[in-house]
Formats: C-alpha cells, structure tokens, sequence
C-alpha cells in the first residue's frame, strides 16, 4: 500500500519556501505520494477554509517536480469544471513528461457556490459537466501521435453514490475524502457492487484520511479515520490495507488556517508515523 500526504499549498502561513520544505519533507521522509488542492478564486465561501495565496496546483507541482526526484505529484482534488478538458489534458500530460511519469489526477466536482459564480461556471451542473470533463481528457489522451502512450492514473473523488458510479465509469481509482472506517467499509462494497452492476472492473480504492495525532485515544462511532492516538493511526492504516486499499493519502490540515504558520507541527507527525512504518528514505 503506497502513502501519500496531502501538504498545505494555501494560506497565509504558506510561500516558495514552505513549499519548498513540504515536498523536501514528504520525499526525505520516504513517502510515496505529494498531492496539492484547487482553487481559483478565492471567494469568501473558499476564503474561510482555504485562504490566499493559493497555489494553484499544475503551477506548483510542475514547480516542485524539478525540486523531487522520486515522490509522485497528485492532486486531491483538481476541480474538474473548472478549467476546458483540453487544457487539463494538455497540462496533465506535460506535468507527467516533465516529471518523469509522476502524475496523479485526482479530480472532483466542487463545492463552493460562489466560486462557481465568480468563474461562470452552473454549481447546478458541476456532476455532468465533470463526467464531461473526464471523458473530453480520456478523448484527448486517445490521440497517441500528441499525447504518447502516457498512462496517467484518474482518481475520481466524491463521497456520494453519484461519486462512486463516476469512479467506475470514468477513473482508475475511487479517492473518498476523510472518511469514517465504518463508513469506508460499507462504501467499498457499493464500489464492488456498483461495478458489478455496471459491468465494468471495480476501480482501486484510494481514499484520503485525517492525520491529526492526539495524547488520549479516541473514541466514538464517528471518529475519522486518521484520527487519534499514533497507535490509531497505525492502526487505521493496516485495516485499510486489509480493505484492499491501493494507496492511502494523510491529510494533516483540520481546517484552521492558522496551521498554516506551524508546518513543522504537521511535518513531526508525518516523522513519526514515516518511523513507525519504515518507510524507505531512499
């Protein structure tokens, strides 16, 4: 199972050289996965949560790959109606060559209402505008006399039963976002059971969860997975590996912008958790 972190490319604490020091970190520690997320406009809604700068994601992580020589670059997830299919495609592609095959896609539908205003953009019809999105790119990418025979994977993000059937439809890997183990388990087998019924292969599941270490255990039916005790936390990473996940990716933000300031608190978790599993620091 390949691990991921998902680092903090946003907010007022973040510049060059904390991003610098993020992927610097992820790669040194011997993790296998540098993902970013997508903003465009950072309207008030966006602003609470994710606040400027944001670094948008095919910028710094073409950046960051000739910073890396090993990591792979993701993003979790790019806002699929944001941008035409034939950009995405075409920026896609390039981050891939110019890494050296690092690229993961993972794509969503969004959230933000007044986002979608700002950019012209229907919030009513961000679902089917995004199966648009993702087949447009596929298209794009069938043309190998541009594109080559690049195979980049497409993690299809979305919690709902609308994401998981655009999962197996149009992505190579189904990509939850901070669930419960409980509520994974069950989402796994509408994974299966959706693919069955489509008759298509059932994607592989690479979900990301919390990473927020605490002294005294956590309990409670609804305790995100990522969420307690290192012990936990080890814990929760070998049941999803039992699940059958392909790839987990740790989410160290708790949505505060104010950690923003402190990354070397994120970045001695991820030392822990890198020593208790000894990972490769190749």
């Amino acid at each position: 199972m390949k691990i991921g972190v998902n680092i903090l490319n946003f907010g007022p604490g973040t510049d060059p050289g904390v991003l610098r020091n993020w992927a610097r970190t992820v790669e040194g520690l011997g993790y296998d996965l540098l993902m970013v997320s997508d903003h465009i406009a950072v309207t008030p809604d966006v602003a609470e949560r994710y606040p400027a700068p944001f670094y948008e994601p095919f910028t710094t992580l073409s950046w960051l790959a000739g910073l890396t020589t090993r990591v792979r670059l993701g993003t979790t997830v790019l806002i699929a109606p944001y941008r035409h299919p034939l950009l995405t495609a075409r920026m896609a592609a390039n981050l891939d060559q110019l890494s050296g095959g690092r690229l993961v896609l993972g794509v969503g539908v969004g959230w933000a209402r007044q986002e979608f205003a700002a950019l012209g953009i229907p919030f009513e019809r961000r679902g089917r505008l995004t199966d648009e999105h993702l087949r447009g790119v596929r298209e794009a990418w069938a043309n190998t006399a541009d594109y080559g025979e690049r195979r980049i994977p497409v993690w299809v993000g979305g919690n709902s039963d609308a994401g998981v059937r655009r999962a197996v439809r149009l992505g190579d890997a189904w990509h939850p976002l901070r669930p419960t183990l409980p509520w994974l388990r069950e989402g796994a087998d509408r994974l299966k059971a959706t693919a069955e019924e489509l008759r298509l292969p059932v994607p592989a599941l690479a979900p990301r969860i919390a990473l927020q270490v605490t002294a005294a255990p956590v309990t409670g039916a609804d305790r995100l997975a990522g969420h307690g005790t290192l012990d936990q936390i080890l814990d929760d990473l070998d049941r999803l590996r039992l699940l059958g996940a392909e790839s987990v990716v740790l989410d160290p933000y708790a949505g505060n912008p104010s950690e923003t300031h402190h990354p070397e608190k994120a970045w001695q978790v991820l030392t822990a958790v890198a020593g208790s599993l000894s990972l490769s620091h190749d």
